[in-house]
């Protein structure tokens, strides 16, 4: 879990883990140099299983994301941001499915709770493959859970936006697929000013992430990208 400046929301975000069924696991924070009270606030929570990482330096969440992943212990990994949360069985529900399947990759639906108040369930599709990717980037990072031995190590890409997206597409790319679970176990919080909120600027960095980190050319980014929109679109509406 990175964190930077999060004293209001991660103790919230933080209970959601500690009240998991599934009880046997780490919970890593990377704080990205907090000018704020979170480290203070997470150390006042006193649970063993917390690991707290202080950065002294901001470098980003992907460079937040990679230290934990260095550090990580467990077989199996699974993210959360510091303003999000889990449903009490998200942990249990995704390990099951995943043991039950000889899975290496795995994702849920979600609901994304917007500044209006409104909540919307977005849903898991049965199995999401690079190509799949590309053109519908569903795949919510609070929901995902990776095997480490059957994906093997990974890390992701030192870029500010989109790095969990080309992080997953760099997984598929190497012929392995994404397995939906479609049960809505995470909520994921949309504030106003960020990037999730403003669609221009979320094209702006999906375009980018095709061209620069997938290297596709103008006609397959196109191509991806109109399906990309027309997702975008339905999710709206929908």
């Amino acid at each position: 879990m990175p964190s930077y400046n999060s004293s209001a929301c991660i103790k919230r975000t933080i209970s959601s883990v500690l009240h998991q069924t599934y009880q046997d696991f780490e919970l890593l924070i990377i704080d990205d140099c907090s000018s704020d009270a979170t480290c203070e606030v997470i150390e006042a929570i006193g649970d063993e299983r917390i690991r707290l990482i202080r950065l002294t330096e901001n470098g980003g969440s992907a460079v937040a994301r990679n230290i934990g992943l260095e550090e990580a212990k467990g077989r199996y990994i699974a993210f959360l941001d510091s303003d999000d949360s889990w449903h009490p069985e998200k942990l249990a529900s995704q390990h099951d499915f995943m043991t039950a399947n000889g899975i290496g990759f795995s994702f849920t639906a979600y609901y994304r709770n917007e500044p209006s108040g409104k909540q919307r369930l977005v849903p898991a599709p049965a199995e999401m493959t690079y190509h799949k990717l590309l053109r519908n980037t569903i795949i919510g990072c609070l929901t995902v859970m990776i095997d480490r031995t059957i994906v093997g190590h990974f890390k992701m890409p030192n870029i500010r936006t989109r790095q969990d997206t080309a992080t997953w597409l760099s997984i598929l790319k190497t012929g392995i697929s994404a397995h939906g679970l479609n049960e809505g176990l995470a909520y994921y919080q949309v504030e106003a000013n960020s990037l999730s909120a403003n669609k221009t600027k979320m094209m702006q960095q999906t375009w980018k992430m095709y061209r620069e980190q997938e290297q596709l050319n103008y006609i397959a980014t196109l191509y991806n990208f109109t399906g990309y929109v027309y997702q975008a679109i339905k999710k709206r509406i929908s």
